[in-house]
């Protein structure tokens, strides 16, 4: 596999707010294939700390997409939700409800894709209701895990730059 070559800066816009920009070296069209396509999910989305076991997307408004990692240890991580919002290639806005902690409520992601030159530039920014729901995400060291799925979706989508769609 090619090595990476970004890492994705965090920033908190607001006290219910965190937003990643990542740049890949691919077209968006790739990188948005890899971002949504259940298979190519599951060797992403997890990064390398564990094994994704359930990667489902029904893509469309309305639909439902589900991922559940089984991290080293043992350690079960599943989050769900509903698809608000799609503009392929462009924009994907979902809920996401962490099933470990319900209670915590949805949050709402918009994720956009923008190319420039060949290379693609994807912002994800996560809403929450509370500023203690958003520590308390920045502190499970989600910044960590989403790198190293950023840099395995970067891998994904440079490989399929080499094979046919």
């Amino acid at each position: 596999m090619p090595a990476t070559t970004h890492s994705a800066v965090l920033t908190l816009p607001s006290d219910t707010e965190i937003l990643m920009v990542r740049e890949f070296d691919a077209p968006k069209h790739l990188v948005w294939r890899a971002y949504t396509t259940p298979e190519l999910i599951q060797r992403w989305w997890g990064g390398r700390r564990g094994n994704v076991t359930t990667a489902e997307v029904d893509l469309r408004v309305g639909g439902a997409w589900r991922y559940v990692l089984v991290a080293e240890g043992g350690f079960e991580v599943a989050f769900h939700g509903e698809f608000l919002e799609i503009a392929p290639y462009d924009k994907l806005v979902n809920t996401e409800i962490y099933e470990g902690a319900p209670e915590a409520g949805a949050a709402i992601v918009t994720v956009t894709f923008e190319e420039h030159d060949g290379r693609t530039t994807m912002h994800s920014l996560t809403k929450v209701d509370t500023k203690e729901i958003r520590d308390t995400i920045i502190a499970t060291g989600m910044e960590g895990g989403a790198q190293e799925g950023f840099d395995v979706l970067e891998e994904i989508a440079i490989e399929l730059t080499h094979r046919p769609a």
